[in-house]
């Protein structure tokens, strides 16, 4: 499998004037889980964005083996994503959801889909609708969706939201099996557990600076 590099240079991030971002530096790499916490409104979810290419740096520079976001690359390639709640169609089932989204990439083997739903906890001969979904499952297939195509980047802001304890062991362990098929992994969470239990760095997003967190011993 192809090694991947994400590398934020010296990155700088403004809204109406106000500083969201200030010279943010991670180099993240293949095999690995960084963890990035912080109080809602630090900046995680802005610098998440600013590496998959949605929004646009005012300074620096991002870079994925070496191709600049937003001059070599638009959008970040080969990765699975979780920013917000995606916009489902909610009068289909989770399984028509996913198969709806797989497809537009001509993909059609039907048991890729059945395998990730049931490896995040869902039912893919459910026919139950997404409208009538709870949180904790709209939060399981936002999973499946960013990992069904096996992505060799995962960026997750808040993955574990509306998961119930026994969701959040699954999908931790979902995750670790993830990053020993050597994927690259960027995790936000609140979850102090979920830091401590599954990253290999850890970093505090504060007033929109960026620093190394000591995990607990």
């Amino acid at each position: 499998m192809e090694q991947f590099v994400i590398e934020v240079k010296n990155v700088s991030k403004s809204f109406k004037g106000i500083p969201i971002l200030n010279d943010i530096n991670i180099t993240c790499r293949s095999g690995k889980i960084y963890g990035i916490i912080g109080y809602n409104g630090s900046g995680k979810t802005v610098l998440f964005k600013c590496i998959c290419g949605f929004l646009h740096v005012d300074s620096g520079e991002i870079s994925v083996n070496g191709r600049v976001m937003g001059k070599e690359m638009d959008m970040l390639e080969h990765a699975g994503i979780i920013i917000e709640e995606p916009g489902y169609i909610r009068n289909l089932s989770g399984y028509r959801n996913l198969e709806y989204l797989y497809r537009i990439t001509h993909k059609k083997d039907p048991a890729v889909i059945h395998s990730i739903m049931l490896k995040v906890g869902l039912d893919p001969q459910s026919r139950k609708k997404v409208c009538h979904y709870s949180l904790g499952m709209r939060q399981r297939l936002a999973i499946a969706q960013a990992t069904m195509e096996d992505q060799a980047i995962l960026i997750l802001d808040e993955p574990m939201n509306g998961l119930d304890k026994e969701g959040v062991a699954e999908m931790r362990k979902f995750f670790l099996e993830q990053k020993e098929r050597g994927n690259l992994i960027l995790l936000a969470s609140h979850n102090k557990d979920d830091i401590e239990l599954l990253c290999d760095e850890v970093y505090e997003m504060n007033h929109g600076i960026l620093a190394m967190y000591s995990k607990s011993t």
